[in-house]
C-alpha cells in the first residue's frame, strides 16, 4: 500500500481522500504515539491546532480535535492562523503536539493535515510510520475527568505578530508594500505585521471566504500582484501562499523575485549581520546554479540536499546553519522559525531594502538566474535512473560541454512512472537542445517493456 504520509503530512481531495473519520482516527493515533514517546511529567498532554480559511477545515478540525480529546489530549484551537504561527505556538508555549488543517498552495476542494512535534517541528519520517501503524487498533478510552478538553485560545495572532516583529533588525518606514494573501491564512497577520513594522500596506487577495483561496491569487498566480504593485508605484509586492509559509517577491520594475533570489538577499543580509551560522546556506538541488556562482563569489557555502524543505531543515539542525530554503519560496530562518514562514521571510527582505536604502531589483541583481529547462519523461523505469551506462554517458558529455556555467539533473519521480531532466545553461538555447537531447536518450535507454 502507497503510504500515507507524503512530503508534508497528509493530503488530498477533503471529504472523499480525506475524510472526517480518517483525520479523526490520524489524530488518536498521533495522540497514542506521542504518549509512548514523551514525558509528560504527571500532567496531561497538550496540542494546538489550527487551520486556513478553506471551508472543509471546518469540519476536519472539529474532527481531529475531537481526536485528540477523546484519547486525553487537552486542545488549544488557534483557529485561522498561517502555518508557522502554530509551530511557533506550539514551541512559545511549550504545548507537546501542533496540528494544522491546509493544503498549502493547492486548489479549495483539497485539504490536508500535518503535524508539529514538540519544539514546533515537523515530525521525521519514522514518527509519521507509527501514526500510520497505530490508526484503527483498539484502544483503551479514557472516560470522566481523563477525556481531554478543548478551549479557544486567545489572541493566537498577537503573539505570532509580536515574534516577527521581534526579529527585525529595524523599521520598515518609508517602503511601500503589496501584500497578496491568497485569501488564505495571512489575510489577518501579514497586512497588520508590515503596518506594525513600519510599512504602508496595500492589501489584494485578503478577503477569505472559504472557496476563494488560491484561486487566481497568492504565490502561484502573481498577475494581480504585479499590477498592483506598478499601478501604485509601491517598492515591492510580496506572495504568500494559502497557509503563508512561502514568500515570493515582485520588485518595482515588475519584475519575479523567487525563492533562490529571496535567499541571496537574506543570506547577504545575515552575512553583514554576523548572523550567518558557519556563512552558510542550505537549498535543494533544484536551486538555480546562479544562486550557488553568487553565493561563491561572496564567500558563501552552499549545502543542497534532496527536494522539500523538511530535507533542508534536517541538514540546517543536523548542521547548526541558520538560514537555508528552496526556490518555491519556503525560507527557514533557524533562528527565528522552525519552519518555512512566508510573513517572516517579507519582514526581512524589506528589512534589508531599509538597512541598505537600496530597491528590491538591485539587491537581487546580485545573482543572475540561468536559464533553467525542465522536461518530464514519461513511462519509463525510474529505477533504472541512475544505472544505465549509456545514459550516464550522455549526461557526463552534456556535463562536459555545459562546463563550469551549466548543471544537468535527472530525478526519478516519487510518485510517477517519470524522469525529470533538469538543465540550466547560459544561454537558454543550449539548456533547451541538451535538456530536449537527454530525454529523448532517458525515453530510449528506460523504456518501459511491454
Amino acid at each position: 500500500m502507497a503510504r500515507l504520509f507524503g512530503t508534508d503530512g497528509v493530503r488530498g481531495l477533503a471529504n472523499r481522500d480525506l475524510t472526517a473519520e480518517l483525520a479523526l482516527d490520524l489524530a488518536v493515533a498521533a495522540a497514542h504515539v506521542l504518549g509512548e514517546v514523551a514525558d509528560f511529567h504527571g500532567r496531561r498532554p497538550r496540542a494546538v491546532v489550527g487551520r486556513d480559511p478553506r471551508a472543509s477545515g471546518e469540519f476536519l478540525s472539529a474532527a481531529v480535535m475531537a481526536g485528540l480529546a477523546s484519547a486525553g489530549v487537552d486542545v488549544e484551537d488557534a483557529g485561522v492562523v498561517p502555518t508557522p504561527a502554530v509551530a511557533f505556538l506550539v514551541d512559545d508555549s511549550e504545548a507537546d503536539l501542533g496540528v494544522v488543517l491546509s493544503a498549502s498552495h493547492n486548489p479549495m476542494p483539497d485539504n490536508g493535515i500535518k503535524f508539529f512535534a514538540s519544539g514546533g517541528y515537523k515530525l521525521p519520517d519514522e514518527v509519521e510510520d507509527q501514526i500510520e501503524r497505530r490508526m484503527g487498533e483498539p484502544w483503551a478510552r479514557p472516560t470522566g475527568a481523563e477525556v481531554g478538553r478543548t478551549r479557544r485560545l486567545a489572541k493566537a495572532g498577537d503573539s505570532y505578530v509580536a515574534h516577527l516583529l521581534a526579529t527585525l533588525p529595524c523599521r520598515l518606514d518609508g517602503l511601500k508594500v503589496v501584500l497578496d494573501c491568497a485569501h488564505g491564512a495571512a489575510s489577518v497577520v501579514s497586512p497588520r505585521a508590515f503596518r506594525e513594522a513600519g510599512a504602508e500596506v496595500i492589501v489584494i487577495g485578503a478577503e477569505p471566504d472559504g472557496l476563494n483561496i488560491n484561486d487566481d491569487y497568492g504565490s502561484t498566480h502573481v498577475g494581480h500582484l504585479r499590477d498592483a504593485v506598478l499601478a501604485h508605484g509601491a517598492d515591492v509586492g510580496i506572495a504568500h501562499d494559502g497557509d503563508a509559509d512561502r514568500c515570493l517577491a515582485i520588485d518595482h520594475l515588475g519584475r519575479d523575485i523567487d525563492g533562490d533570489q529571496i535567499m541571496a538577499v537574506l543570506a547577504l543580509a545575515f552575512a553583514d549581520r554576523g548572523v550567518l551560522a558557519h556563512k552558510t546556506l542550505v537549498t535543494t538541488v533544484m536551486s538555480n546554479l546562479g544562486l550557488r556562482l553568487a553565493m561563491e563569489r561572496e564567500g558563501i557555502r552552499v549545502i543542497q540536499t534532496a527536494v522539500g524543505d523538511r530535507y533542508v531543515l534536517e541538514e540546517m539542525r543536523s548542521g547548526g546553519y541558520s538560514l537555508g530554503g528552496e526556490q518555491s519560496g519556503h525560507v527557514v530562518m533557524l533562528d527565528h522559525s522552525t519552519t518555512g514562514d512566508g510573513v517572516l521571510t517579507g519582514l526581512h527582505l524589506l528589512a534589508r531594502m531599509a538597512q541598505t536604502g537600496k530597491s528590491l531589483a538591485e539587491l537581487a541583481s546580485v545573482m543572475e538566474r540561468l536559464p533553467q529547462v525542465l522536461v518530464n519523461v514519461k513511462g519509463v523505469d525510474k529505477n533504472r535512473c541512475h544505472d544505465d551506462a549509456e545514459l550516464q554517458a550522455a549526461v557526463a558529455a552534456a556535463e562536459a560541454r555545459l562546463g563550469d556555467t551549466g548543471r544537468v539533473l535527472l530525478r526519478p519521480s516519487g510518485t510517477e512512472a517519470l524522469v525529470r531532466v533538469m538543465v540550466e545553461a547560459k544561454e537558454a538555447g543550449q539548456a533547451s537542445a541538451e535538456a530536449e537531447g537527454l530525454a529523448a536518450v532517458v525515453k530510449d535507454r528506460l523504456a518501459l517493456s511491454v
